[in-house]
């Protein structure tokens, strides 16, 4: 896991320094502390999928660049199969499976993401944009502005993911959901 994180950190730096990016501009334009993105930049802290697409956004480029240095190809549709989606384990609490990485330019990014129970609360982020979320399997606590929202399998909840929000699976079980990040 420590390996992922270190790659994609590394794939960020190259490619911030090949667009003539500082570090600090970076950070102003994702509206996040300098501090913050040098830690993601350096590999010393996790960086939420939130902010690897804003990222790549950015950047200009597709995240699946960013998550596994190839670029994307599909320009009309792309199809994932079943348990095919790029997988990856970034944090211990979340891992994320990618369904439509090999498409290019897209405006949202579609993901599973499976969220392991946790004894210690789990860690809050935020970024600009939007978020959709819809529970496949299990129960989930979001934390949103201050607020708990109980979610079952079927139910969705779409937000504005500039406020600070976290997952919690409940149930000592493991949830499903399906994420889309916009």
């Amino acid at each position: 896991m420590a390996d992922t994180i270190a790659e994609i950190a590394s794939r960020i730096s190259e490619l911030r320094k090949l667009t003539e990016i500082t570090a600090e501009e970076m950070a102003k334009r994702l509206e996040i502390s300098s501090d913050t993105y040098s830690s993601y930049e350096d590999g010393s802290r996790d960086i939420p999928a939130s902010v690897l697409f804003e990222i790549a956004n950015k950047l200009d480029v597709n995240m699946s660049l960013l998550l596994t240095g190839e670029e994307p190809r599909m320009n009309i549709f792309t199809v994932t199969r079943n348990g095919e989606g790029a997988k990856v384990e970034r944090r211990e609490e979340y891992k994320y499976q990618n369904l439509a990485g090999n498409f290019i330019h897209k405006k949202a990014e579609p993901l599973i993401v499976v969220i392991e129970p946790h004894k210690e609360a789990p860690s809050v982020n935020s970024h600009p944009g939007q978020e959709f979320e819809y529970v496949l399997e299990g129960t989930i606590r979001l934390y949103i502005h201050k607020n708990e929202i109980i979610l079952e399998e079927g139910d969705s909840v779409f937000f504005d993911s500039s406020y600070e929000h976290a997952l919690e699976a409940l149930n000592g079980r493991p949830a499903k959901i399906l994420a889309v990040v916009m």
